[in-house]
């Protein structure tokens, strides 16, 4: 057995007061297994490699190997963007050759300043990293109006035959690098027309282009990877300009037999929260992942740390398979290319680093949640504050919070005994049986 716990002020520390308890229980593994977990990750931006490399080369060596070896954090399932997106340092796509609707000039040549060098650290350190990767806008010239933000993809079947070979392209090439893409999500935040790299795709255009275009290229080209329904950032009615409902954008695609079969799963992003619970009621069988984490405002507070660790929770208890932070490293504030602040797992700040309170609450999960493992149901008054998983070998692993500001006692009932253990005030723990 063993604890693990985390604080503002004492960051991991191991505790050794597990003991066998006559208590009534307030946390009870049930035993009934769902989903198997696929793994846990960031997203490899341009911004975030930019601060690393403000380090020294023995400092980054020391990051690296706490982010992606099984030793750390071990972030074995991953993100990248195809293009520019909003945290990266200019707009590019992978072809803005207008009219180039056979993708003859179709390169990646942008990617090896900072995104395949931040992949291949990463890959250095876990071979075995599975990566999939989203557009945040195409090429502007397939858009009306032809800019990377907002806008929208002109829906000619010239236009989505040539889209459809662009990912085509950008898979083969990352394939000659020894890269393996293992999904392509078509579209992140399609709801979402900003003024950083976007563009607004109804679900019906998603159905449209997938069952029609994207699903039937890769078939004509060989090509295995997975298709899937995202990234998502809702359903959420929230006055945007289209009405963004669950019939709208998941249900329009199950809904038809020729998408669905080229779907291999649905990722819904921070604003996805509300949309994943009845999604996974109406499709059980139906992989989901949480592709990117809320973002916060740059200042990395404790009391964030204690939502995004309730997220986490959340999205398992509901049938996701990943969890997936954002921004793997930022500066410090974390300025974006288009004037806003957000939050990372490490920051850097004049030479020097510093992991973040939400590096730790993903390293509660990812160091001990190993690929494969399986989630596990629990009941009980810290059922909120906790998610349960069992590992290939057997193992039993709890990550809980205790999100008040008094140390509280947990009696976990697990197969049949009941152990306790003291939880530090506002605190982020892992319990190991």
């Amino acid at each position: 057995m063993k604890h693990i716990s985390t604080t503002e002020n004492q960051r991991w520390v191991t505790v050794n007061d597990i003991k066998v308890s006559d208590k009534a229980p307030t946390l009870v593994v049930t035993g009934d297994k769902k989903q198997s977990i696929l793994g846990f990750g960031g997203c490899f931006n341009e911004l975030g490699k930019i601060a690393l490399n403000e380090l020294d080369e023995n400092t980054q060596k020391e990051v690296y190997d706490e982010l992606f070896l099984e030793a750390g954090c071990n972030f074995n399932f991953n993100r990248m963007p195809i293009g520019a997106n909003d945290f990266s340092e200019i707009w590019y796509s992978h072809n803005e050759v207008d009219g180039d609707y056979e993708m003859k000039n179709h390169n990646i040549e942008r990617d090896y300043v900072h995104v395949i060098p931040y992949i291949n650290e990463g890959k250095k350190r876990c071979p075995n990293m599975e990566i999939f990767a989203s557009p945040w806008s195409p090429p502007t010239w397939l858009k009306f109006p032809k800019v990377n933000n907002y806008g929208k993809l002109v829906q000619t079947d010239e236009n989505l035959t040539a889209y459809a070979l662009y990912f085509v392209k950008f898979v083969k090439a990352y394939e000659a690098l020894g890269i393996e893409i293992k999904q392509v999500h078509v579209q992140n935040e399609s709801i979402s027309s900003q003024k950083f790299p976007s563009c607004v795709m109804t679900g019906d255009e998603i159905r449209h282009f997938i069952e029609n275009f994207l699903g039937p290229a890769f078939e004509a080209n060989g090509i295995d990877t997975e298709i899937w329904f995202g990234t998502l950032c809702g359903p959420a009615r929230d006055g945007r300009e289209l009405y963004t409902g669950y019939n709208d954008y998941v249900n329009v695609a199950m809904e038809s037999e020729k998408c669905k079969k080229y779907i291999k799963g649905v990722s819904y992003q921070w604003d996805g929260k509300y949309a994943i619970q009845v999604t996974n009621k109406a499709y059980p069988d139906l992989p989901l992942i949480q592709s990117e984490s809320e973002c916060g405002d740059g200042k990395n507070t404790l009391q964030f740390a204690l939502y995004t660790f309730e997220m986490m929770n959340h999205y398992f208890r509901n049938g996701a398979m990943s969890y997936l932070y954002w921004n793997i490293a930022l500066k410090a504030e974390g300025e974006s290319t288009w004037g806003w602040f957000q939050n990372s797992m490490v920051m850097v700040d004049n030479g020097k680093h510093t992991y973040t309170n939400e590096f730790y609450v993903m390293k509660h999960f990812s160091h001990f949640v190993k690929k494969g493992a399986k989630y596990v149901d629990i009941c009980g008054k810290w059922c909120a504050n906790a998610s349960c998983f069992e590992n290939p070998n057997g193992e039993i692993v709890i990550a809980i919070m205790n999100p008040f500001k008094e140390a509280k006692t947990v009696a976990v009932e697990v197969k049949g005994k009941v152990y306790e253990t003291e939880l530090k005030p506002q605190s982020f723990n892992t319990l190991i049986f």
